[in-house]
């Protein structure tokens, strides 16, 4: 597969995960023993699940959950189709263990995508991931958000807001002050009129601790379920792969988010007193490092880059990990460990 263009070899891998050539790794997600997982009224059978951005389409949620993923975030989902950034768009890091993104919310649409996952046949926990369309300016933002909530609310088991990807031009401003107020306020008083469901916020690393603790306090004012920490970076520090430039711009994942996105784990923990729970995303390889996340506060993880490079065994391999991890160090279940490591 990484003799591929990193984009082709993408797309391979969801045909295969469609084919079921990925049935000689199945993993049953409930093999390791964390105790009950609980989080913002779902039950999880495990803690690590799979980062939005894998699965755009909901085409092959129900196989990753076969491998043994906890959970699913399907998208980003946009209300109106669209193509995304011109190709070459996708790039690979190996030396940094890293990926380079400029996808551009490419997806075919809240209709189609809800429309998928509205067959599902497996239980699984499968979250929908939306966004604002390109063409769309952020005054008019919120209609653009509530239309797509509307469509993918009901087949959705929580909903994520994204407003950190750095390739949609002026999204990330929808995380500050005044106009992330409005937008989560419109789509919580609209959650509630549909049946309220879970309602997460996606935030970026590249906020300050002011920035932080703002969307801290907004969440939890308007009773939002969680955050989820951290979409990508546009930083470039200590990278080694040489000519990095070359790339372009777009959103760095992986090895080189791992420190930053705990730091913000953390700041959020601190922030919220351990009451607004936290999905921790960024730079996940190891079982170590998941523990890791979960010391600092997140109670639930998702990966992406690190599946890419860890393979179908990937999630096996890290709750097999992560369960050792806890049993060595005293906690009975993952609970006990949540910001353990946070002063």
């Amino acid at each position: 597969m990484f003799g591929l263009d990193a984009e082709r070899a993408h797309e391979v891998g969801i045909r295969a995960l469609k084919a079921g050539m990925a049935s000689p790794y199945y993993s049953d997600p409930n093999e390791f023993n964390f105790g009950t997982i609980e989080r913002f009224g779902l039950e999880f059978p495990n803690p690590i699940g799979v980062a939005a951005g894998f699965d755009k389409n909901g085409a092959v949620f129900e196989r990753l959950g076969s491998l043994g993923f906890g959970f699913v975030e399907v998208g980003t989902v946009t209300l109106k189709a669209q193509k995304g950034n011109e190709k070459p768009r996708l790039f690979r890091l190996p030396e940094d263990k890293a990926l380079i993104n400029r996808l551009g919310f490419n997806n075919d649409g809240a209709k189609v995508v809800a429309a998928r996952l509205a067959l599902r046949k497996q239980k699984g926990v499968v979250g929908v991931n939306i966004g604002k369309n390109k063409d769309v300016p952020n005054e008019h933002a919120v209609e653009n958000y509530l239309a797509c909530f509307e469509i993918v609310h009901p087949v959705a088991d929580y909903i994520a807001v994204n407003v950190s990807s750095p390739n949609t031009p002026g999204i990330r401003d929808l995380q500050k002050g005044e106009n992330l107020e409005e937008l989560l306020a419109a789509l919580q008083t609209r959650n509630k009129e549909l049946g309220t469901k879970p309602l997460l916020v996606k935030i970026a690393p590249d906020l300050t601790e002011a920035d932080i603790e703002s969307i801290v306090d907004v969440s939890i004012r308007l009773k939002l379920s969680g955050v989820i920490a951290t979409n990508t970076t546009i930083s470039r520090k200590g990278l080694t792969t040489n000519d990095v430039d070359s790339f372009g711009g777009g959103g760095l994942s992986g090895m080189p988010l791992k420190d930053r996105s705990t730091e913000v784990i953390s700041m959020i923990f601190k922030a919220s007193g351990g009451k607004l729970p936290i999905i921790g995303v960024g730079g996940i390889f190891t079982p170590l490092e998941a523990f890791e996340k979960i010391a600092a506060g997140a109670s639930l993880l998702q990966a992406y880059t690190g599946f890419i490079y860890g393979g179908p065994r990937f999630p096996r391999n890290i709750n097999a990990g992560l369960a050792k991890i806890l049993e060595i160090n005293g906690f009975p279940t993952l609970d006990y460990a949540v910001g353990c490591m946070v002063a």
